[in-house]
């Protein structure tokens, strides 16, 4: 019985190292961070929202949605924060997205350069919004196009990286 009994604490404890281990990873401490530091700026929660950032040929897309169709606090504090994205982008103010993610995005300068080159609109949909962005001029794409794939990355979207 002894043996049954210490046979089972170390399962536990191994588990609870693992946990541990887990949980110290400095990958996961890094999102966890960002995901603060962005519910902190944006408003709403980064978990139950989901990000997608979108490449195209003419620029680009931010789409937030609120996971639970229900959950109009989320989708209404979405729309205020991607609204105030696209004013904001547009005067060249990149101040939100250094914030979240701790560094100047690859892209921004450019972006910032750039600014009278891009469009930014936002746009509502069902369960949040989109900021748009475009530009004819090439090198302000290819900068959108950056900020874009670094999102993709930070956020762990899934999100195609090629533009379409």
């Amino acid at each position: 019985m002894k043996l049954i009994l210490v046979m089972a604490l170390s399962v536990i404890a191994s588990q609870s190292n693992q946990k541990t281990e887990r949980q110290e990873c400095p990958m996961h401490s890094a999102h966890g961070q960002m995901n603060d530091r962005g519910e902190k700026r944006m408003g709403f929660s980064q978990t139950a929202t989901t990000h997608h950032f979108i490449l195209k040929a003419d620029g680009g897309a931010i789409q937030v949605e609120a996971n639970d169709s229900a959950d109009a606090a989320n989708r209404d504090n979405i729309r205020m924060h991607l609204g105030h994205i696209a004013k904001a982008f547009q005067d060249g103010d990149f101040e939100i997205p250094m914030f979240v993610h701790d560094t100047v995005p690859p892209g921004v300068p450019e972006m910032k350069q750039l600014q009278k080159e891009i469009r930014y609109s936002f746009a509502e949909t069902p369960n949040g919004g989109r900021v748009v962005i475009s530009s004819t001029n090439k090198e302000a794409l290819d900068a959108i196009h950056r900020f874009l794939r670094f999102q993709i990355e930070e956020h762990k979207t899934g999100d195609p990286m090629d533009v379409r």
